[in-house]
């Protein structure tokens, strides 16, 4: 099942690009901070506020590119979005997006003592306004090492 594949996948990402069309056409890719998955959602956090968000008011159909790098089999993820700015979810997940970004820091500066790596910034600041994608995702394509391809719509 290719779902259960991409989850696990999903399950160690931290970013994660969207694909989005503005109303002439025009494309768009942009990486954007993976909150968390769960069923057939995916919530990404958008702190830049710009050409996404806008493409998504006007065209909520998006696309998520994904890479096993062990297996090279590559993923798209497919669905609708959901642009959340206010509200009770709002304030659960911009919760949850605290205690992600502050485990983040922890992580990168155990790292970089460990591997005696420079980072010009272990801690990473909380942005001073978020917006949440709900990615509700509707169709998965596997696309294996040898260009085959696999179609899997999610309910």
């Amino acid at each position: 099942m290719i779902v259960s594949k991409l989850n696990e996948l999903l399950k160690n990402a931290t970013f994660i690009d969207v694909a989005t069309c503005d109303f002439e056409g025009r494309p768009n890719a942009a990486p954007k901070f993976l909150l968390k998955h769960e069923g057939n959602c995916i919530y990404l956090i958008d702190y830049t506020i710009g050409k996404t968000y806008y493409n998504i008011n006007i065209n909520p159909k998006v696309s998520l590119p994904a890479m096993n790098f062990d297996t090279l089999n590559g993923y798209q993820i497919n669905g609708d979005c959901e642009i959340i700015e206010k509200g009770p979810e709002y304030e659960k997940l911009t919760k949850k997006l605290h205690e992600r970004v502050k485990n983040l820091s922890v992580e990168r500066l155990v790292s970089g003592i460990k591997e005696e790596k420079p980072h010009v910034n272990f801690e990473i600041t909380f942005p001073k306004s978020v917006i949440i994608f709900k990615v509700i995702v509707k169709e998965i394509v596997e696309i294996g090492s040898t260009g085959g391809l696999r179609r899997e719509k999610v309910r």
